[in-house]
């Protein structure tokens, strides 16, 4: 239930980044045996070969190759519970509005000033 998913979410923020990665590797293996499919099966949906698969599974694994394993368990919708889409804060939306790129202005040319018609190409 909730309170043993808060409680490891808990003991996840006492562990070191490559522990962490080894725990999210568990789980991807357990995600896969649950799919009832082999890492090769797994590799072949995600275009990937079985070694790649296999080091997801130890924690070792590109974002990419990640995404692609994810995909090949039909499992991509779980992105938004793992890192949810992030809004602009106000202090963010400040220091954007000082940058945001102005238009260009063209530079005035003779015949704008004079009034003389400019060629059409």
């Amino acid at each position: 239930g909730l309170l043993y998913r808060i409680g490891n979410i808990m003991e996840l923020a006492k562990l070191t980044p490559a522990a962490i990665a080894e725990e999210l590797g568990e789980r991807l293996r357990q995600a896969r045996l649950n799919a009832d499919l082999t890492q090769a099966e797994v590799a072949s949906r995600a275009g990937l070969s079985r070694r790649t698969v296999l080091n997801a599974e130890k924690g070792q694994v590109q974002l990419e190759n990640l995404v692609a394993i994810l995909a090949a368990l039909d499992m991509v919708n779980q992105l938004d519970a793992f890192l949810p889409a992030q809004e602009l804060s106000p202090l963010q939306l400040a220091k954007l509005k000082g940058h945001m790129r102005q238009r260009a202005s063209r530079a005035e040319t003779k015949a704008d000033r004079t009034g003389e018609a400019k060629p059409s190409w």
